[in-house]
């Protein structure tokens, strides 16, 4: 056994209206291909960026914003996967980078488009991306940041570990993209040590099988879930004591950056 990090801690018409919905998104379902993403899919790029930022803006988060060429680039790089419909329809995208010299990667960028979502997409998209960065980078620890839990199930059932943020990379391009997000300041007043996001690894040389890091997260979802709540929460207060001080002695603007942490915790 590995020295793993587990411990871590209507009425009729209305109904039948439903059911046809219901059918038609399972059929949109099954006829989704997932694939690796060339050259000739950057006609998606521009889709794929506009549906990243929306979502974000709708979810009240911050991601590193991305330009349709910096997608297109990964397409031609191999470093990609896509699903679309057999129509053609975008269905999802999701991108490999690499950091500290290829010594870490992470696998960002997920997004699915509305028409598909709640149907396991993600699941398959973040199954293809895991295996392509499997194979371009055997060696490399793959590491990712989520506040979901939906996200951290999914993850665990690809073998991820919730880590401490000690053990992700320290190359300073990657948390540059953090600036982007509305917890960006929790992250550095907490020296990067620690945010509201859970930090999850695979580790090629030292883990657990998927099948006993997703065991693992059954049955520790309800405290992972309360440690997800503490945090929103603690934090929270932290900076809504400091922007009153501020208030208080007459420093800045700090309405806006109050009212939004509020939103998103309350």
């Amino acid at each position: 056994m590995p020295h793993g990090r587990l411990g871590i801690l209507f009425f009729e018409p209305c109904l039948l209206q439903m059911n046809i919905v219901e059918q038609q998104n399972n059929a949109a379902q099954s006829e989704v291909i997932v694939r690796i993403a060339t050259a000739e899919d950057k006609h998606y790029a521009q889709e794929i960026v506009d549906e990243m930022y929306f979502s974000a803006q709708a979810r009240g988060t911050g991601i590193a914003r991305r330009t349709p060429e910096y997608v297109a680039h990964k397409m031609e790089e191999g470093k990609s996967v896509i699903a679309h419909g057999k129509d053609g329809s975008w269905a999802g995208f999701c991108y490999i980078e690499e950091w500290s010299h290829g010594r870490f990667v992470a696998n960002s960028g997920l997004i699915v488009s509305p028409d598909f979502r709640k149907h396991g997409v993600a699941k398959q998209i973040k199954q293809a991306i895991f295996n392509l960065s499997r194979t371009r980078y055997p060696d490399a620890k793959i590491f990712g940041l989520t506040s979901g839990m939906a996200v951290m199930k999914i993850n665990s059932e690809l073998g991820y570990e919730p880590v401490t943020y000690s053990e992700l990379t320290d190359d300073e391009e990657f948390w540059k993209g953090c600036r982007n997000c509305v917890n960006y300041d929790i992250l550095m007043s907490k020296n990067r040590k620690n945010c509201i996001c859970t930090a999850m690894l695979y580790d090629p040389e030292d883990h657990y099988t998927p099948q006993e890091t997703l065991e693992n997260f059954e049955e520790k979802k309800e405290e992972f879930a309360r440690l997800l709540q503490f945090k929103k929460s603690w934090f929270l207060k932290a900076f809504l004591r400091k922007d009153k001080n501020k208030k208080a002695n007459g420093g800045g603007n700090t309405n806006r950056h109050k009212a939004l942490l509020h939103d998103l915790y309350h």
